[in-house]
């Protein structure tokens, strides 16, 4: 592997982040805005763990109008938060049912309240409220004259364009995912069963330099796969099976997002038509992705290639994504999706199809919207359908 991207961002990133987000609230009358999600909080701040997979503390981040943001957080994450920019920490010991964290952010949010302020939170699609919604409602209740907005809009904006050091690590992990791939011929044969192949699959973009592979999924059957979110069953590899393995690994807490699909010792004439046509689909997005055109559009121009083998145009809600510190971001590639692209946005392209028997096929790739044609993040899949 080529040399990594360095790990962390200047403060410099993450002041200019600021300076967006309070530009933007200006527009809103916003007075701040309170955030309690993983991606939102690492964002602004740089406090990466993995810690959020404990369900049990929260954790806050005021984001005000002027200054600095303000973290509120368990004393046990007090030591990590220290190592960002943020200078401002304010602590409990949790867990604590009775009073966790809310009478720290009673306290912070009382000036606010007194003067009428606006205080925006996530409130739209893919966004959720990472609190016990009975302390929500206690917090809120608390502070009368606070008036409650949503704050999507914002954070939407900023978070679907990418910073030049933001790219530069999802190129790094999406170049991992594809060596990776390119060795999944040495790593996979008839006789092995589909879970084993996940393993190895795994081992090796760790071997490549992944941080990890929280996200891997895919099938094998003969003439295609019944579905792509299953787990792994033993059922061995046999001749005929195509395979498709689906990867989610991440590098410095940015994840990459695309598949390949493999036939095992043979590929039928109906599978190899199925490939083709989706391998045709992506060139058409990747066409379509430029500064102007809206998801879609790209969603149009996948979905019309797509058609020539399936009516139903691969009716799966959504043909892509964006791309970033979670493995699917704002927006979609979608016929309800009118964002329109920007520089800098990264997004996949993600075309399936129904075929044959009850089996279907998908494809992927990750490209980096750009002044003209976007840039390939991943290492583009072969034209024709490999064979193990």
């Amino acid at each position: 592997m080529a040399d990594a991207a360095p790990r962390g961002f200047a403060p410099v990133e993450y002041q200019a982040r600021l300076r967006r987000a309070q530009i933007l609230m200006a527009q809103q009358d916003l007075a701040g805005m309170l955030l309690m999600t993983e991606a939102e909080v690492r964002y602004f701040t740089g406090f990466h763990t993995l810690f959020w997979q404990s369900p049990t503390r929260p954790w806050f981040l005021f984001v005000p109008a002027n200054g600095k943001p303000i973290a509120v957080i368990p004393e046990i994450g007090a030591a990590l938060m220290r190592q960002t920019w943020i200078d401002d920490i304010r602590c409990w010991s949790s867990p604590s049912p009775e009073d966790d964290g809310i009478s720290l952010l009673q306290e912070l949010l009382a000036p606010l309240a007194q003067q009428g302020g606006r205080l925006g939170l996530p409130m739209g699609h893919e966004t959720s409220l990472r609190m016990p919604l009975g302390d929500y409602e206690r917090l809120i209740t608390s502070l009368p004259g606070l008036w409650i907005t949503d704050a999507t809009p914002i954070i939407r904006a900023m978070r679907m364009v990418k910073s030049e050091a933001e790219i530069g690590k999802l190129a790094h992990i999406c170049g991992i995912g594809s060596h990776g791939f390119a060795r999944l011929p040495e790593l996979a044969q008839a006789g092995q069963p589909l879970s084993e192949t996940f393993r190895e699959f795994r081992r090796e973009l760790l071997a490549q330099g992944a941080d990890d592979v929280p996200y891997l999924v895919g099938g094998a059957d003969q003439g295609g796969y019944h579905d792509v979110i299953s787990p792994p069953s033993a059922r061995p590899l046999q001749a005929g099976d195509i395979l498709m393995l689906d990867t989610g690994a991440t590098y410095d807490g940015y994840f990459c997002d695309f598949d390949r699909n493999f036939a095992i010792t043979r590929a039928d004439d109906l599978s190899r038509r199925a490939y083709d046509t989706l391998w045709r689909a992506t060139e058409a997005g990747i066409e379509a992705a430029r500064p102007g055109a809206t998801c879609r559009d790209l969603f149009t121009a996948m979905q019309t290639v797509i058609a020539e083998m399936d009516s139903a145009g691969g009716d799966v809600g959504r043909l892509g994504h964006g791309l970033g510190m979670q493995l699917t971001e704002w927006p979609s590639h979608a016929a309800f999706d009118t964002t329109v692209l920007a520089e800098n946005m990264v997004l996949t392209l993600e075309p399936s199809l129904g075929y044959g028997d009850g089996r279907m096929m998908v494809h992927e790739e990750n490209i980096v919207i750009q002044n003209g044609a976007p840039r390939v993040l991943t290492t583009r899949a072969a034209p024709e359908l490999p064979v193990i």
